[in-house]
């Protein structure tokens, strides 16, 4: 990912969570958490943080149709903080091909962690689908390990 990417990765990133997380918060709470959340500064400071690595999948004309980024604690532990792609691309292998570039670029560590809301069935089945292996955290959250494979 380069910093020319920012604008289009915030754009989806965005539209993707408000798309998501309306139905299950409300719309205006999803909007606010995602402005404070990615905003451009944000997402460009991400760049230049050496414990964060961003993933993008480009059309072939350019265009960003999916993004991730994982970040890893001082301990050395990874969590997959972000895995979005544009609704035009749901159901194809492009989450898929994400998750996994996710997971080669982290290949020394045996496992991922993530977090998803309660109510975001299709993250959790998509997680479920590819390994992963659930345990609550809290009330509304949902922590899941992903095995490397």
């Amino acid at each position: 990912m380069t910093e020319q990417d920012v604008p289009s990765v915030s754009l989806l990133i965005g539209e993707s969570w408000r798309r998501t997380y309306s139905p299950i918060m409300g719309a205006e709470t999803a909007a606010r958490i995602s402005d404070e959340d990615h905003t451009l500064q944000r997402i460009a400071a991400e760049l230049t943080d050496t414990n964060k690595m961003s993933f993008v999948a480009e059309r072939p004309d350019g265009s960003i149709a999916g993004y991730a980024m994982a970040k890893m604690n001082e301990a050395g532990d990874v969590m997959l903080d972000r895995l979005h792609i544009d609704q035009s691309e749901y159901s194809t292998a492009l989450a898929a091909n994400i998750l996994h570039a996710v997971f080669a670029a982290h290949s020394g560590i045996p496992s991922i962690a993530l977090e998803v809301l309660e109510g975001n069935d299709r993250a959790m089945a998509f997680y479920r689908k590819h390994g992963s292996k659930w345990s609550i955290a809290g009330p509304r959250r949902t922590v899941q390990k992903a095995m490397h494979r």
